[in-house]
């Protein structure tokens, strides 16, 4: 039987990379060639760059790859999350660490829940011309002039419910005519919300009290004093909460509950 011969090292190379379709990249002004299936932060990677800083979750909900990039044939400056976007032909790179912006300086407990106090800290927020820019950059595909505009007519509950999902990218800030910080405008909102208008939850009053009150010292102290194979087989014998289970379901064995 005879044997195959395997192929030189460069026509090995010259076939993988027709079959990945490499593409020009620039990155900080510097040419790399890379598949045009990688995502901008999967071809920083693949071009010999040790992402450190600005890569978190790598799945678009930490909102920390905030990347500028632009066309040779186009003026216009985009942005998107390293992350999630794939790489064109001869796309130019840069990334920031964040997109700096106005940022309010307030004591949360003082504010009074009212809807001038998003105005009296962002004023800026009447300078919106309902371009929708901010909606259109949003990698979360968030209605950001929906949620500026009921801020503008101080609906705290609305600004706080359609914000609810912003990863704090700042790409909306980025691109805002207006020089409008959306995210900011939002958190401030969702913080009232949260500390002055939603009922707060007896549950969770009762749980906090109950780590006060050291219920829980006893069960920590036991668990701590035993050995790993005592500890793995605890958690083995855990019952496990039902898929299907109501707010009111409970374990059977209530030790470790401080009940």
């Amino acid at each position: 039987m005879s044997k195959t011969a395997s192929k030189p090292k460069k026509a090995a190379a010259k076939d993988k990379a027709a079959e990945e379709h490499l593409v020009p990249i620039f990155v900080m002004g510097k040419r790399y060639e890379v598949p045009d299936s990688l995502t901008i932060q999967k071809a920083l990677e693949y071009a010999g760059y040790q992402l450190v800083r600005g890569c978190g979750c790598r799945g678009g909900i930490c909102g920390a790859c905030g990347t500028v990039f632009r066309y040779p044939a186009s003026y216009r400056i985009e942005v998107g999350l390293a992350c999630q976007t794939v790489v064109q032909p001869d796309m130019y790179i840069a990334q920031v660490p964040f997109f700096p912006g106005n940022k309010a300086v307030y004591d949360i407990e003082s504010l009074p829940a009212v809807g001038g106090t998003i105005a009296a800290l962002y004023p800026e927020v009447f300078k919106c011309v309902g371009c929708g820019t901010c909606t259109r950059s949003c990698p979360m595909d968030i209605d950001v002039l929906g949620y500026i505009s009921k801020a503008i007519q101080g609906d705290i509950a609305a600004v706080a419910e359609g914000s609810f999902d912003c990863v704090m990218c700042g790409l909306c800030a980025s691109r805002c005519p207006a020089e409008e910080v959306q995210y900011n405008i939002a958190v401030l909102a969702r913080r009232l919300y949260a500390r002055h208008i939603v009922p707060k939850a007896k549950h969770l009053e009762r749980a906090v009290k109950a780590v006060e009150d050291k219920a829980f010292d006893k069960a920590l102290r036991e668990l701590k004093a035993k050995s790993l194979d005592e500890l793995k087989k605890i958690y083995k014998g855990l019952e496990t909460e039902p898929d299907m289970a109501d707010d009111s379901w409970a374990p059977q064995d209530k030790s470790y509950l401080g009940e």
